[in-house]
């Protein structure tokens, strides 16, 4: 597997670049919810629905967690794009034995509060439209156990366009305090997905 690196100059770069690429790419960016930190390290889970996912995380790393950002990214797509490797990302490769290996990283990620690791449960890309989200094993064995070690927030990313050329970036946070069960997990999502979709819908009224 291919372990995240921070490459000296590549990573402070990705950061420049994710400000101006928003900025150059979006009307407004909009943040709903809070983030206390607890001085731990932090997993964030997200809906995974294109290009953009990996910006809006380290948008949400600049702007509101401040810690070292890691990413999960499937294997043949980072070894596509290497320069996401040197920005944080890390591999893992589904239906291999390496998958272990990966999961096994991502936890030990978790052991040091000043990291902070992104992973789409669902593993894979979901249309902007699905409001359903179905989790698979690889969270809760990242996690297993770990209940007051760890900082569980979970955030929906969605856009809107409005009458404008330029879409609106809606990112939508709330922390996790409950089991770090799959289903759990999975519940506790799909209903704080419901709470967004609610609100954002009502800003189009």
């Amino acid at each position: 597997m291919l372990y995240s690196k921070h490459h000296f100059f590549i990573y402070p770069f990705f950061q420049h670049y994710t400000l101006w690429l928003i900025k150059r790419h979006f009307r407004n960016v909009t943040i709903e919810g809070s983030f206390s930190d607890s001085g731990k390290p932090v997993m964030l889970i997200s809906n995974h629905i294109g290009w953009w996912d990996g910006f809006w995380g380290m948008y949400l790393k600049l702007k509101i967690v401040k810690r070292k950002f890691h990413f999960m990214m499937q294997e043949d797509q980072l070894l596509r794009y290497r320069f996401f490797n040197y920005t944080g990302g890390f591999s893992i490769k589904r239906n291999s034995r390496e998958v272990t290996e990966s999961l096994q990283y991502a936890a030990s990620l978790l052991h040091d509060r000043d990291n902070m690791v992104l992973m789409y449960p669902q593993g894979k890309l979901q249309s902007i439209y699905c409001n359903a989200f179905l989790f698979e094993k690889g969270i809760e064995r990242i996690l297993r156990g770990r209940e007051g070690e760890i900082h569980l927030l979970m955030s929906v990313n969605m856009i809107d366009y409005l009458a404008h050329p330029k879409p609106s970036l809606y990112i939508y946070l709330r922390e996790y305090d409950g089991l770090f069960l799959r289903e759990t997990l999975e519940e506790a999502y799909n209903l704080f997905y419901a709470d967004c979709l609610a609100v954002q819908t009502k800003r189009t009224e």
